[in-house]
């Protein structure tokens, strides 16, 4: 498993179980979430107006996972919190499933050479995606939506984790990129901007193609 998207596997793999015991007072966990700024104030909004309180897990669930890794690692450690494990005891199983996934990520890593020669690509391919966003105008929730796939809500949680336009850019090229992994070469994202309606001028994106 990936490292980066461990916790969000982690999550996706626990919906039902998740469901199932924070049913019992999805408020209780909503307001938690709410304190540790894991929802947008629109999402927020959203999810404490369902009625039916697994719906209301289900959204919250969904509206963290759409946030990404970090969002999601967040809300696996509150429920770790012992407000959450007192109100919820089943919730333990939790504590097993984070050890684990530590460990196995330790392993995965040990190798430092590796490691050292993944952050140094990590490096080139965000000062890529850093140029590419400088390319991109006033069109790039449409972009986003229509060329690269990213749902509204992620948009809108960008929108409102980043003031300036360009780091507005840069994290939705950056979420695209983690989201599609292997699937997500300069080549692959040259191709997506180079047609259709929202298409950019090839000398502007055309260094994609010397870096694959």
């Amino acid at each position: 498993m990936d490292g980066y998207w461990k916790e969000i596997q982690l999550l996706r793999s626990q919906k039902p179980k998740l469901i199932e015991i924070l049913s019992a007072d999805p408020d209780f966990v909503l307001q938690h979430a709410d304190a540790r700024r894991l929802l947008s104030r629109h999402a927020y909004q959203h999810v404490k107006s369902c009625r039916i309180p697994s719906e209301k897990v289900t959204e919250l669930l969904d509206h963290v996972i759409q946030r990404g890794p970090e969002a999601a690692k967040e809300l696996l450690e509150l429920f770790k919190d012992n407000d959450l494990q007192e109100t919820f005891p089943r919730l333990d199983f939790i504590n097993k499933l984070k050890i684990n996934t530590q460990s196995s990520s330790r392993l995965k890593f040990a190798h430092k050479p590796q490691k050292k020669e993944n952050k140094h690509l990590r490096y080139q391919i965000e000062k890529q995606l850093m140029c590419v966003a400088r390319t991109i105008g006033k069109s790039w929730r449409a972009i986003g939506r229509e060329v690269l796939g990213i749902s509204s809500v992620k948009l809108e949680q960008i929108e409102e984790d980043h003031n300036l336009h360009v780091e507005r850019v840069f994290a939705m090229l950056r979420y695209w990129r983690n989201s599609q992994r292997e699937k997500a070469t300069p080549t692959q994202l040259h191709s997506l901007l180079s047609q259709g309606e929202w298409m950019l001028p090839p000398e502007s994106i055309d260094f994609l193609l010397k870096t694959d």
